[in-house]
């Protein structure tokens, strides 16, 4: 019983000191994290209305696969749509300096 108490009075102690990390984290990946949750979004709805009946297709058949899918493309999409705009405004100011 002591270990427990002693284990629950620890653990805010701990969390305090990883709750801005985490923050600093969810900012600076704020486009990839919102891509990864349209895409997965994305992918389950394509499971739901288009999907595979027959159950022989790779990724439509489940929607954990489907929507696993949809989050892996929708990020690649967003961080290469960060990455374009990184390498647009280093232009800009190489053009301007």
């Amino acid at each position: 019983m002591h270990c427990i108490q002693q284990m629950f009075l620890t653990i805010p102690f701990s969390i305090t000191k990883f709750v801005p990390q985490m923050k600093n984290i969810i900012i600076k990946y704020k486009l990839e994290l919102g891509g990864v949750l349209i895409g997965s979004i994305a992918g389950w709805c394509y499971w739901y209305f288009v999907g595979c009946a027959s159950g022989t297709c790779a990724i439509t058949s489940s929607p954990v696969n489907s929507s696993l899918y949809g989050a892996m493309m929708g990020g690649v999409l967003a961080s290469m749509i960060k990455n374009e705009k990184k390498e647009e405004k280093s232009k800009q100011i190489k053009k301007h300096g």
